[in-house]
């Protein structure tokens, strides 16, 4: 039942009832109806109001669906491809070498890697990494990656 409905069926109750207006029950029972039906009023007003701003917000939005197609054409879907891609951020990857002077372990990025000469933070050797491909005989448990290996 729809607000405004059940306004009317408890009007429909006090008059069946035959409350009189003219006792003190009698006018609080008529100021609480009257100031429920006007609230039920404006209650239907908004929610009208609402529908109609649904309506104008989704026609907006197919017009600017239209407006956006027929100025990036084809390069919108491009571009949320790249957003998505974007938004996700590659782990850079490490690489652990064991100097071959000392024997400590050292962590470097692959920039370092394959861009400068490699030397012990312990005991400050330098050192050159060959890299190859390996064989599933050479790398225990690995499948050609291509790990660098140390030249002593």
């Amino acid at each position: 039942m729809e607000l405004n409905e059940r306004a009317a069926y408890l009007k429909g109750l006090m008059e069946g009832l035959e409350i009189s207006e003219e006792t003190k029950e009698g006018k609080v029972l008529k100021a609480m109806y009257d100031l429920l039906a006007e609230l039920c009023d404006t209650v239907t007003d908004l929610d009208d109001d609402l529908d109609q701003v649904y309506d104008e917000l989704d026609a907006m939005d197919e017009d600017m669906d239209e407006l956006e197609e027929y100025v990036y054409g084809d390069d919108m879907d491009d571009e949320e491809e790249d957003d998505e891609d974007d938004g996700e951020l590659e782990a850079e990857v490490e690489y652990e070498l064991t100097c071959p002077n000392c024997g400590a372990v050292t962590v470097v990025d692959e920039d370092t890697l394959f861009n400068q000469k490699i030397s012990c933070p312990n005991c400050g050797a330098e050192f050159d990494i060959e890299f190859s491909e390996c064989d599933d005989d050479e790398c225990e448990g690995c499948t050609g990656c291509g790990a660098p290996e140390e030249e002593e």
